[in-house]
C-alpha cells in the first residue's frame, strides 16, 4: 500500500504521460487528460502546480504545451508527491492523534512508522525513467477498467 492521496496519484499520471513524450514534443493538457482519463480542468490545475514546482515547463498558445523540465530519470516520484502531500505525513495511529508520540505508543506504532519509511524510500528511489519506452515495456491504455495485464520485469529502476 502506498500512502499518498488521489491528487498526487493524478499528478504522477500526468507526469508519466509527459515522460513518454519524446523528441522535445510538447503535449497539450487536453491530450494528457484524454490519455490518462482525467478531466481537462483537473489536468490543467495539476500542470500549473507542477510548473510552479519546477517539474514541467509550459508554453501557451498555438504550438504550445507542456514538457518535463528535466530528464525523467532525474525526477523522483517523491518530488511529485511532495508538491501535493505533507511530508512527513501524520502517523496513522488507530488510537487517535494524541496517543502516539507521548509516553506510551500504540501496539502498531513501529509497524506504521516502518510502512511510512518504506513508502518514502520507494518514492525517492523511483523516478520517471521507468515510463520511458526504452527502459521498460510499451505502455498501453487498459482495454477495460480493472483488467489486469501480465508482464514481467521490475517495476522500478534504481539510480
Amino acid at each position: 500500500m502506498l500512502i499518498y492521496g488521489k491528487t498526487a496519484a493524478n499528478a504522477i499520471a500526468v507526469m508519466s504521460f509527459l515522460a513518454g513524450v519524446t523528441g522535445g514534443r510538447r503535449a497539450g493538457s487536453a491530450e494528457i487528460a484524454q490519455a490518462r482519463s482525467l478531466s481537462r480542468a483537473l489536468t490543467a490545475k495539476l500542470l500549473t502546480q507542477l510548473a510552479a514546482g519546477g517539474l514541467v515547463r509550459g508554453q501557451p498558445g498555438p504550438g504550445g504545451g507542456y514538457l518535463l523540465a528535466r530528464d525523467p530519470r532525474k525526477i523522483s516520484l517523491f518530488e511529485i508527491v511532495s508538491l501535493f502531500e505533507q511530508f512527513p505525513p501524520s502517523p496513522l495511529c488507530p488510537f487517535g492523534q494524541v496517543w502516539c508520540g507521548e509516553e506510551n505508543t500504540c501496539p502498531m506504532h513501529d509497524s506504521v512508522l516502518d510502512l511510512m519509511e518504506s513508502n518514502r524510500q520507494f518514492l525517492e528511489d523511483t523516478h520517471l525513467g521507468i515510463f520511458l519506452p526504452q527502459m521498460g515495456r510499451t505502455l498501453e491504455r487498459p482495454k477495460a477498467r480493472g483488467a489486469r495485464r501480465g508482464g514481467g520485469g521490475s517495476r522500478k529502476e534504481r539510480h
